[in-house]
C-alpha cells in the first residue's frame, strides 16, 4: 500500500521505521513542516516534504497521521475528501463533534479510518477478550488498568503534549485513552464517569496523573491510571464472579523485547500462568488497516467505538475541571 506519513516526532519517526521494514507498504514521503527535520527523514532513505498538501501529489492511497492531537480533524476530512484512506494516531479528536464528523465522512466516502490503538493486538489482550466471549470470568464485576511510563519527561516546556488544549487530562491522550478503548471494546458504553489530574513532578500545564473511574452501562465498574513520571508499567485486571485474569507487559509497544503475562485464577488449586513473547502490535494495526482498505479483511473497530471513546474523553476532562461526576 502506497502511504504518505504526516508528523516525524517522537511517535512519527517509529511508524516511519515500521513501514519501512514492513513490506506490505510503500513510503512515498513523509509530511514534516520543521525544515530542520528534513535530513533526517533523508538519512532513513525518504522523501521529505513541508506542505500537507504535498502528500497527495504523490499518488498515495493512503495517509498515516501521526500529527499533533488539534490537526486531525481537518486533515481526516481533506484525506477521505480526495479519496484517501487515513490512519490516524489517538486521539482521533478532541471533541467528540470532531470524531462523528470524522466517522461520517468515512461512511459517505466509503474509505477506512484506522486508529492508533494497537493495544488490541496483543496476543494476551486477544486472549482475555476470547475468554469475555465465551463467559469463563461468569459475571464480569470490576476491571483496573494502568498504562504508565517516563519516556516523554525530557519534553521542553513549548512541547504541544504539555498543553492542557492539545493533550488535555494529563496522560490521557499519551496512554490512558488506549485504556478506554480496550474497555469500551470489551463493556460498551459507559454511562458515569469520574476522573481527577494532578500536577506531581513535571510542572506541566495538562498535569502528569490522572486517575479514572468508569460505570458502565452493563453494570461493570473500571477504574484506570496513567502517570507521566514513573518507571513503566501497564496491567490489566478484569475480576469476574467465576475467574479474575491479569495481564502485566514489562514492556512498551514501541519497545522490542520482554514477556507479557498473563494469570487465570479461580482459586489456590486452579490458576494458570502463561507467558506470551513481545509482538510488533504497531505494526499489526497498520496491516490490519491496510487489508481493510484492499477489501481483504474488516477492520476490527466500529465507528461507534471510534466516537464513544472521544465522548468518554471529553467526559473525563470535563469531570476532572469541575470535579464532578459526568453522566453520559
Amino acid at each position: 500500500m502506497r502511504v504518505a506519513l504526516v508528523g516525524f516526532g517522537w511517535w512519527g519517526q517509529h511508524i516511519a521505521r515500521r513501514l519501512i521494514a514492513n513490506k506490505d507498504f510503500e513510503l512515498a514521503c513523509v509530511v514534516e513542516p520543521m525544515v530542520s527535520a528534513h535530513d533526517a527523514i533523508r538519512d532513513l532513505g525518504l522523501c521529505p516534504t513541508s506542505a500537507f498538501e504535498d502528500a497527495f501529489s504523490y499518488n498515495i492511497e493512503g495517509i498515516i497521521l501521526t500529527s499533533p492531537n488539534n490537526q486531525h480533524d481537518l486533515q481526516v476530512e481533506e484525506a477521505f475528501d480526495r479519496g484517501v484512506h487515513v490512519f490516524c494516531e489517538k486521539p482521533l479528536s478532541l471533541s467528540s463533534k470532531g470524531a462523528r464528523a470524522s466517522v461520517r465522512k468515512a461512511t459517505e466516502k466509503n474509505l477506512v479510518l484506522g486508529i492508533g490503538h494497537e493495544r488490541r493486538f496483543e496476543p494476551a489482550i486477544i486472549a482475555l477478550r476470547q475468554l469475555l466471549k465465551q463467559g469463563e470470568l461468569g459475571t464480569i464485576m470490576h476491571t483496573e488498568m494502568a498504562f504508565s511510563h517516563n519516556k516523554l519527561i525530557g519534553l521542553g516546556a513549548d512541547s504541544w503534549r504539555t498543553s492542557k488544549a492539545m493533550a488535555p487530562a494529563a496522560g490521557m491522550t499519551q496512554m490512558g485513552i488506549h485504556l478506554t478503548d480496550l474497555l469500551i471494546s470489551f463493556f460498551g458504553k459507559v454511562k458515569t464517569v469520574a476522573a481527577f489530574v494532578a500536577d506531581r513532578s513535571l510542572g506541566w500545564e495538562t498535569g502528569d496523573v490522572v486517575a479514572v473511574q468508569l460505570e458502565f452501562e452493563k453494570g461493570m465498574t473500571a477504574q484506570l491510571q496513567a502517570i507521566l513520571h514513573t518507571p513503566h508499567f501497564l496491567r490489566t485486571h478484569v475480576f469476574g464472579t467465576d475467574m479474575w485474569v491479569e495481564i502485566r507487559n514489562a514492556t512498551h509497544p514501541d519497545t522490542p523485547g520482554g514477556k507479557v503475562t498473563m494469570e487465570c485464577f479461580k482459586s489456590i488449586d486452579s490458576t494458570n500462568i502463561k507467558q506470551f513473547e513481545w509482538t510488533d502490535s504497531v505494526t499489526a494495526n497498520l496491516v490490519s488497516w491496510a487489508n481493510a482498505c484492499k477489501g481483504k479483511e474488516d477492520y476490527p473497530y466500529t465507528h461507534f467505538e471510534l466516537v464513544h471513546n472521544i465522548e468518554v474523553l471529553e467526559a473525563i476532562v470535563k469531570s476532572a475541571d469541575e470535579k464532578t461526576l459526568v453522566k453520559l
